[in-house]
């Protein structure tokens, strides 16, 4: 009876080991993990708290600065009675959108020539897609304005549909050319053996199985044309022609003076989209910026 007591004790001994040793090696991973998800999600937090807060409030540094005392949903009323709005938001989709698709189907083309098409230099050619991405747009903006200017383009919203591609365009085909170097080759070459033309192939074998990386370039595309401010500030003139991005520092900032509930109104709002494409597309969009970021 005693012998059984001691290999118990021996045995409950060897499991309060095993799990102090996990702790010791989890818990740091999980306290960085908990402070880089705080740092990134404070913002958001202060801004949403901010929207809910009458201008008093928001200037009134006594009390509980992380909490709202009155709650309250004017800040939103005042932004959807702002004229033009909701023209700011569909322009913003508007533009977003036909960016988007245009700068994936382009870089799709590019990127996989870069990946699958041996010719003479191609290495120079995918290093200068993404040395031109790290170009600053600041160094751009004036000759694409002469350049909208020249086609009398400048000032509508087709000038942002041909401006956003300048800098999505070369992201995106070194992320798609990452991930084409790392899917199959052989299903494609079956494909064109059956008969198949290499295009007909692309379309049926291997943008189907690229749709993870396709879709991450879409992603990251929308997400920078929703957020862009300095072409929509320079490109593009008129109340009707804003997007949310100019739109509404317009309305809500005058020379040294911010509104600043309803600035963080719509700054929540426009976050809802983006927020929404990460949740439902979350697990495909880490595979395809984990795949795209390595080649081989």
């Amino acid at each position: 009876m005693a012998e059984s007591t001691a290999i118990q004790l021996k045995r409950r001994q060897g499991l309060v080991a095993v799990v102090l040793r996990r702790l010791r090696g989890e818990v740091p991973f999980y306290l960085l993990l908990l402070l880089v998800s705080f740092l990134l999600l404070f913002p958001f937090y202060w801004g949403f708290i901010t929207s809910l807060k009458f201008e008093k409030e928001i200037f009134d540094f006594t009390g509980n600065l992380l909490w709202v005392k009155n709650p309250s949903l004017a800040n939103y009323q005042t932004l959807f009675k702002t004229p033009r709005f909701f023209i700011w938001l569909r322009n913003t989709m508007l533009v977003s959108t036909v960016t988007t698709v245009l700068s994936v189907i382009v870089s799709i083309m590019a990127g996989y020539s870069i990946a699958r098409l041996k010719f003479r230099g191609v290495t120079a050619a995918s290093v200068i897609v993404f040395v031109t991405y790290l170009a600053p747009k600041g160094l751009l903006f004036v000759p694409l304005a002469q350049i909208l200017n020249d086609w009398n383009l400048l000032g509508g919203l087709p000038a942002l549909m041909i401006t956003y591609p300048t800098f999505l365009i070369p992201f995106c085909t070194w992320l798609l050319s990452g991930y084409f170097s790392n899917v199959p080759v052989e299903p494609e070459e079956c494909a064109m053996i059956d008969g198949a033309s290499r295009i007909g192939a692309i379309i049926r074998v291997t943008l189907p199985m690229a749709w993870p990386g396709i879709l991450t370039a879409a992603i990251f595309s929308f997400t920078l044309s929703w957020n862009e401010l300095l072409y929509s500030l320079a490109f593009v003139r008129g109340e009707e022609n804003r997007l949310l991005t100019n739109g509404v520092m317009s309305a809500f900032a005058r020379s040294d003076i911010y509104f600043w509930g309803p600035l963080m109104a719509a700054s929540t709002l426009a976050s809802v989209p983006v927020a929404l494409l990460y949740f439902l597309f979350m697990d495909r969009f880490v595979g395809g910026i984990t795949a795209g970021a390595t080649k081989g």
